[in-house]
């Protein structure tokens, strides 16, 4: 039994973290359920260029980890006056970075982006999507490092507000643009793009000044932060940015093994998607939460603390993905029936949702951990593993089941399930073996 103050304290720190991600979410089911009633050949293209963009953001969005792990470990040492420093690193590296980087792709997108789906019509509706979410690249890492932060430091009702506010202006921004509402122009799926690239970047503007606000004694723009720490940051973030890059990569070539299979499985497997991003929200927004009380337990020296931190987190987390998921479970119909419109493409997809629902509980444990490792610092660790799992097995065997041997769309998807709680087991045994805690940060 987990005591009633270390409950309160998880719950305190991830159930905000929850409804900023839940917020995510349920935007993205609606501009699916939006580009859905367009038919689908947008639904497929939003969903490959959706994945297509994570790829490319993936090596910014690491900053969040590195910036988590950092201002997690000052703030338990006792250095609240430098917990902003690392924030400081990160934001400077989003716009180097991103800038530049997302120039680059919005020109060679065109060039790119029909390598990843053969049919024309996906093509020419994903093309201007994705270079208006591209265009974002540098305010989403920006948004993930004042994510890292806000985390890290126990602010987390921060992130889920402006997250929130984010969203809902999305949500407005592409009723607008998608379907040409108040005399806007009727842009179709390529205007949930240009919505969720305004929604990034006035999300960036308003992180900028909470954090001007409630940040400045952290040091948040007292000056640049100092080689040792950049460095460290470097160290926590490419890593970590690398295993985001490689699962995004990942996840672009499963859905490209599915559109090899057929439109239909593409668009069903968007759907797919979505609902399983909902399905993993408390895996995440608890890991997350885990990696931060890890993080600060460890700037404590209480090495022991950090170890039950990890397995408090995974209890509650099972608990809430076990409620969660039973859903999909028991009702398939009725959560596809909001999104796929036909039935031969919701039949295709009732059985993989069961599968996926089936499975969450034991998934939930490897995300939890997963991250408590991160907010330890043993980003290498993790990226070697996930990296490893997703493109040395699940992949080569999705190919060779589905495309190959022609086993359909509900066989790639039990591989990918079956990749998912192998890796959870791997994940279960690291934290076991507590190498983490000797990790400096």
């Amino acid at each position: 039994m987990i005591p009633s103050d270390r409950r309160r304290t998880i719950l305190n720190l991830a159930l905000p973290i929850m409804g900023g991600m839940a917020s995510q979410n349920v935007l993205n089911l609606v501009d699916t359920a939006m580009v859905g009633m367009l038919g689908p050949a947008p639904l497929a293209a939003v969903g490959m260029a959706s994945f297509a963009n994570f790829m490319a953001a993936a090596l910014i969005m690491g900053l969040s980890a590195g910036v988590q792990a950092m201002a997690a470990r000052r703030l338990g040492e006792g250095r609240g006056d430098e917990a902003a420093v690392p924030l400081n690193g990160g934001l400077l590296l989003a716009v180097l970075i991103g800038v530049p980087w997302s120039v680059l792709l919005v020109v060679q997108t065109p060039n790119f982006f029909p390598l990843l789906v053969d049919d024309p019509e996906v093509v020419r509706q994903g093309v201007p999507y994705l270079q208006a979410r591209l265009a974002a690249i540098a305010a989403l890492g920006m948004n993930f490092a004042f994510r890292g932060y806000w985390n890290g430091v126990s602010l987390s009702r921060i992130y889920m507000r402006t997250l929130i506010v984010m969203h809902a202006l999305n949500l407005l921004l592409n009723w607008l643009l998608i379907f040409g509402h108040l005399g806007l122009p009727e842009m179709g799926a390529a205007g949930a793009g240009v919505g969720s690239a305004i929604a990034t970047a006035a999300g960036a503007l308003m992180y900028v000044f909470q954090g001007l606000k409630i940040a400045r004694p952290s040091g948040f723009f007292a000056g640049l932060p100092d080689r040792q720490t950049m460095l460290t940051m470097l160290r926590l973030s490419v890593p970590a940015g690398i295993q985001q890059f490689f699962f995004a990569a990942g996840m672009t070539a499963f859905f490209w093994i599915l559109g090899r299979i057929g439109t239909l499985e593409l668009a069903a497997s968007n759907v797919l998607v979505q609902l399983l991003l909902v399905a993993i929200l408390p895996g995440l927004g608890f890991g997350m939460a885990s990696a931060s009380l890890v993080g600060q337990a460890l700037g404590h020296g209480d090495r022991q603390d950090a170890y039950r931190w990890g397995w408090d987190v995974v209890t509650i987390a099972v608990a809430l993905v076990g409620a969660i998921s039973s859903v999909g479970l028991i009702f398939p119909d009725v959560l596809l029936g909001l999104f796929l419109h036909d039935d031969s493409t919701l039949s295709l997809a009732r059985l993989p949702l069961r599968i996926l629902a089936a499975s969450m509980v034991f998934d939930t444990v490897g995300m939890v951990l997963m991250n408590s490792l991160l907010g330890a610092g043993a980003a290498r660790q993790t990226m070697i593993v996930t990296v490893s799992m997703q493109w040395l097995l699940f992949l080569p065997a999705a190919w060779l089941i589905g495309p190959v041997l022609g086993g359909g769309m509900t066989a790639v998807w039990i591989a990918h399930v079956s990749y998912r709680v192998a890796q959870s087991g791997v994940f279960v045994a690291m934290w076991r073996r507590r190498g983490w805690a000797d990790i400096a940060v």
